[in-house]
């Protein structure tokens, strides 16, 4: 009996399910890890369709306004970049600039739950150890509450007041916008003796 040599797109099918199963079986396969599962956070009603941002929401907010005023007003500024070194924005440029970063998408931005609290996250925003597995709600209320928490502080601080804090780095200008005993950000308060 005479037998035809298998069609080469099957012994490269062959080949490959045997190192996925190789693969699979050097990894432990499932049996040795609980499966990944994800929820999406419960919003409530507040945090659906108020108009404003939700307070336990303000110092992540105010946060992200932060690096974006940073990011957009440093982009600004390399592109000044001259061999004599780094050059100040006139203020016409920086206004404008200040007023292009709250105006800008703001759509990387979402809410996603972090050890059982919601918190906002995107560019800027650290929220401690990331887990390996989360669903982030983004789109919604989320761009137009941060485009008017920017445009707040631009009206609350100036954009001269905002710039000068940006000179002096990107810490200097969160601390502006969200620090200090009025700000949204309060500081954590120190570990006592005890605590350690």
């Amino acid at each position: 009996m005479i037998t035809e040599p298998a069609p080469r797109t099957m012994r490269l099918s062959l080949t490959l399910l045997l190192l996925l199963l190789g693969a699979w079986a050097i990894t432990g396969g499932l049996g040795d890890k609980a499966p990944l599962t994800a929820t999406a956070p419960q919003l409530d009603d507040e945090e659906k369709y108020s108009a404003h941002m939700p307070a336990h929401f303000r110092c992540d907010a105010c946060r992200a306004v932060a690096y974006q005023m940073w990011k957009h007003l440093t982009k600004a500024e390399a592109k000044l970049h001259t061999p004599r070194g780094r050059q100040a924005l006139s203020e016409s440029v920086y206004t404008d600039v200040l007023e292009r970063s709250c105006s800008h998408t703001w759509q990387d931005y979402g809410v996603r739950e972090v050890n059982q609290v919601k918190r906002l996250t995107g560019p800027g925003l650290s929220n401690g150890p990331e887990s390996s597995i989360s669903v982030v709600i983004t789109g919604g209320p989320w761009p137009t509450r941060l485009s008017r928490t920017c445009l707040h502080f631009l009206g609350e601080f100036g954009e001269d007041q905002i710039y000068e804090a940006h000179q002096q780095g990107q810490g200097a200008l969160q601390a502006l916008l969200c620090g200090g005993p009025q700000g949204l950000c309060p500081e954590e308060a120190p570990a006592t003796k005890a605590e350690l």
